[in-house]
Order: C-alpha cells, then sequence, then structure tokens
C-alpha cells in the first residue's frame, strides 16, 4: 500500500490534539507538511510535532510534490478555494465540517472530484460517541 503524505491547511486548535497527531499514528500515514498564514505560528506547530515542513501559503503547500492528500481545518470560508486547488492536483482532500458555507459551493467541490476523480471526504466527529458508548455499558446494580 502506498503511504499517504499529509499536508494540513490551517494547522490551529482543531488540530493540535484531535486530527494532527492521529496521521502519524494510522499505518501507511505521515503528516509532512503543516501551513498557517502567520508563518512563526506555521514553524512553531511543525517544530512541536515533528513535522518536517511547514508552509505560510496554502499553493506552495499543495504544490509540494511530496504531498499526495491534503486536509483543510481553515475556518469554512477557505474550504472551496483550497479544496478545488488541490483536487485540480490530482491530490485528495479531507475537509473539516461544515464542508462549505452553502450548498452551491458544496455542489462544485463534489462536480470538482468528480471532474478529476479525486477523493473528497468531509471530517465527521460523533459528538456524542463517547456518551453513545456509555450508555451501552452494562448498568451494575
Amino acid at each position: 500500500m502506498e503511504e499517504i503524505k499529509w499536508g494540513i491547511i490551517g494547522c490551529g486548535d482543531v488540530t493540535e490534539v484531535k486530527s494532527g497527531p492521529a496521521f502519524n499514528k494510522v499505518p501507511h500515514s505521515s503528516l509532512v507538511a503543516v501551513m498557517r498564514r502567520d508563518a512563526a505560528k506555521a514553524q512553531d506547530y511543525a517544530l512541536r510535532h515533528g513535522v518536517p515542513k511547514w508552509y505560510d501559503n496554502a499553493e506552495q503547500l499543495i504544490n509540494d510534490p511530496e504531498i499526495n492528500a491534503v486536509y483543510i481545518a481553515t475556518p469554512p470560508l477557505q474550504h472551496e478555494e483550497y479544496t478545488l486547488l488541490a483536487l485540480s492536483k490530482g491530490k485528495p482532500v479531507y475537509v473539516e465540517k461544515p464542508m462549505t458555507l452553502n450548498a452551491a459551493s458544496a455542489i462544485r467541490m463534489k462536480a470538482a472530484a468528480d471532474k478529476y476523480h479525486v477523493k473528497l471526504s468531509v471530517a465527521h466527529y460523533p459528538a456524542r460517541a463517547a456518551r453513545i458508548s456509555e450508555s451501552k455499558r452494562p448498568v451494575v446494580g
């Protein structure tokens, strides 16, 4: 199996403990680069998490030939722009929820995935997963 070499666009709070570290814990997956508009914060994130590369420009990350999948964790306003660019470069996209700001934008994103034959996925974290798991535990009386 080919290794998935991730680039994260928007390495803010959601990527600190949830998604970011997970990319290095899954077999055949590694986090290769991160991007944040603030270069000092991007570099700090990369150093703290052992990520080899960092950028302050999303297009540079997307164009990095080592990266073969992109996780978009920016505010939703940028989701469509970065998704369309990554898909056009043949790179699968994992985009944070909400997918985008409206249905028309989501339709354009899906159409691009179809056009380029590239996978587009939306991050969904079950809000009640812990409570559901807890509720299935036997009651001991």
